[in-house]
């Protein structure tokens, strides 16, 4: 089950971002909401609602929790109903059920009415609780649930604690509760969407309830089942596409020889070859203290962790640390150490749930050994497994080994993870789909995006073509789940909407449009190994000067590249010296005090960023060259524009500048 990593990492920064957007979004529903919203009970189908803040009316469906009786016991689920704004009749009713698995679609109910909004005059939303998340009963596997690191034993135990319930919270469950809601309140007929592990959920609800689908959105999906499945083997190539991928579309990368895995790889083989002890700053300006290896490696390509940052700098880092400046992929690999790390500071399960993502994890997808096995010839099954791979598809992961990506994070390599949970009690109902399932004839949109290594775009082709009228939707440049607030462009919602309006995509050229990630070209230890900033009409700065210059930009450039990561408000240059941000509505404040992208220029001053896609950002920074006189520089680019240039103004050792550079 592929998407869950990449989904944690997003959704983790969804809640710490609280995006200005989506603030907006949810703040300016229409007066007609509002009028509704003011009565504290709602009649729907047969069930009576009760309000519960933001137009919201609030249920609970009680429901069997084994619904073949073998196991007694009821389990509540939750849901949010959200009634058409519009005075005219509701033409439909929108449905959105989230990823994780182990996050309840509560919680990111935001990010779902910011998509639908455009549609809700005439349309009622419903976000339900899958059962184990959120308010629908979540599991709380303390030991897992606080774990710094699963462990096999860890994971094994949580299914231990939960005894014969451990089989009842799988996939298939979850969308029978869905129909049971939908019964309840005399809905006939949805529009679904889902994201990342909510594809999976979507698929298994195609499956068993294909009469309440009218159309269905799969954003970031991948099968259920395939060849090879429970290898993932799609990862690696996707992995390696996307670093090559995006060094073809910068001119500096692609100037250099060979692919961006061929750069990457000396890095590679120097931390296989001598792996040691480290420290470097996360994002969040916390001292981490990791191991430098090949494995710690492949996380921050394979994990995406950020997604953005890695691809921006992983090539360059690299590249840097086979030269001997260790220092730019080591940060990348401390701020994958705090990235990969999904818990809660609260470690509240209402808000992700560990145990359910393993009683999930354990329940439905294929393993590479056989499940109904006891758990210690099931270990021997999977070192036979592992052997047998080895010699016959040693490049699955390539260019790690098998044993690198098993190294990773046991929830993050997978393969492993579920070698000691418990046997299924004989007679315990089955919560599989089939072998070969049979997909409705129902409108089906994928939306995939071309850099997403965990639901890859061939995933995602295999699944629009398992519906008769399935239609993929590749999203250039852009990274995993593209359709809710935080993608890098606005292209998948508007297709999503007049999906559901039309059941038609109408044109999609704006797929092809999202600007390529700008890379950062080289890290360089001196401002005199940089390229210059180009000199303009009235500039008197040498050479020397404009390197500062470029300094200076590629230094604001490097602190706003860790801006939508960073939730404590504060972070370390990569070089030493330290920033602080605000965020104010649809505006970002960023203050830097002495920071240091290279070793011989420190920048203090202060950054603001207008948090849209085509925002502007504009800087006012003092640099202080470590030998020589200082200056002042006023920068301004528009933000994510494709080829967009800085244009600057000021002076640097007395001389003035007017200058440009690429944006960085």
């Amino acid at each position: 089950m592929p998407a869950k990593r990449l989904y944690r990492l997003f959704r983790s920064l969804a809640r710490r971002l609280a995006l200005a957007a989506v603030a907006a979004s949810a703040a300016g529903w229409p007066a007609a909401v509002a009028r509704d919203h003011a009565q504290p009970r709602k009649q729907v189908g047969s069930l009576r609602l009760q309000a519960c803040g933001r137009a919201a009316y609030c249920g609970h469906l009680e429901r069997p929790l084994d619904p073949s009786g073998v196991i007694p016991g009821q389990i509540s689920i939750h849901f949010e109903f959200y009634p058409h704004s519009g005075p005219a009749e509701r033409v439909g009713t929108l449905v959105a059920t989230a990823g994780g698995p182990g996050y309840p679609a509560t919680e990111s109910r935001d990010d779902y009415l910011a998509l639908f909004r455009p549609l809700m005059s005439d349309h009622d939303v419903l976000i339900m609780d899958n059962r184990g998340t959120g308010h629908s009963g979540a599991i709380d596997c303390h030991d897992l649930q606080t774990a710094a690191k699963w462990t096999v034993e860890s994971v094994g135990g949580c299914g231990a604690s939960l005894g014969d319930r451990a089989s009842l919270y799988g996939t298939a469950y979850a969308t029978d509760d869905l129909a049971a809601v939908l019964d309840a309140l005399r809905v006939r007929s949805i529009d679904l969407y889902g994201d990342s592990y909510g594809t999976y959920f979507e698929q298994t609800f195609a499956i068993r309830h294909p009469g309440l689908l009218r159309s269905i959105v799969l954003d970031g999906a991948y099968p259920l089942s395939g060849p090879d499945y429970a290898w993932y083997p799609s990862y690696a190539p996707a992995m390696r596409e996307k670093f090559n991928i995006a060094c073809a579309r910068s001119a500096a990368c692609a100037s250099l020889p060979g692919n961006s895995i061929d750069h990457i790889r000396p890095a590679l083989e120097q931390l296989r070859a001598s792996p040691f002890h480290a420290r470097a700053y996360d994002v969040d300006g916390r001292d981490r203290d990791f191991r430098a290896d090949a494995s710690q490696l492949a996380i921050v390509m394979f994990g995406s962790a950020p997604a953005f940052t890695t691809v921006r700098e992983t090539d360059a880092a690299a590249r840097a640390f086979a030269q001997g400046d260790r220092l730019p992929l080591l940060r990348l690999m401390a701020e994958t150490v705090a990235a990969v790390d999904s818990r809660d500071p609260t470690a509240d399960a209402a808000k992700w749930s560990a145990g359910l993502a393993a009683a999930v994890m354990c329940q439905d997808p294929p393993q590479i050994f056989d499940m109904r096995l006891p758990p210690a010839e099931r270990a021997r099954d999977r070192d036979r497994a592992l052997a047998d791979r080895a010699q016959s598809f040693p490049d699955t992961y390539a260019p790690f080994t098998i044993d690198e990506y098993r190294a990773m994070p046991l929830d993050y390599s997978f393969i492993d993870q579920c070698v000691a949970w418990p046997v299924s009690p004989r007679g315990a109902p089955a919560s599989q789909v089939g072998v070969h399932p049979t997909y409705p004839d129902v409108p089906a949109l994928v939306i995939s995006g071309e850099l997403d290594n965990m639901t890859t775009v061939a995933d995602g082709a295999a699944v629009a073509g398992a519906f008769r009228r399935g239609v993929q939707v590749r999203i250039f440049n852009s990274f995993h789940v593209n359709a809710l607030p935080h993608a890098r462009s606005p292209c998948a919602a508007e297709i999503v909407r007049r999906f559901v309006r039309t059941l038609a995509t109408g044109s999609i050229a704006c797929a092809s449009r999202v600007p390529p990630v700008r890379l950062v070209q080289r890290f360089a230890a001196l401002s005199t190994e940089l390229e210059p900033a180009v000199g303009l009409t009235g500039s008197a700065a040498r050479r020397k000067d404009l390197q500062l210059v470029a300094a200076a930009v590629l230094t604001a450039g490097d602190v706003l590249a860790r801006v939508d990561s960073n939730s404590s408000g504060h972070g370390a240059g990569l070089r030493g010296g330290a920033f602080r941000l605000i965020r104010s509505g649809a505006r970002i404040h960023v203050s830097l005090d002495r920071v240091r992208w290279v070793n011989d220029l420190g920048v203090t001053g202060t950054i603001d960023q207008v948090r849209r896609r085509n925002g502007v950002v504009r800087a006012t920074l003092l640099v202080s060259p470590v030998d020589g006189k200082g200056g002042r520089l006023t920068l301004t680019w528009p933000n994510g524009a494709n080829g967009a240039s800085v244009r600057i103004k000021g002076t640097v050792g007395g001389a003035s500048v007017v200058a440009q550079c690429p944006a960085p």
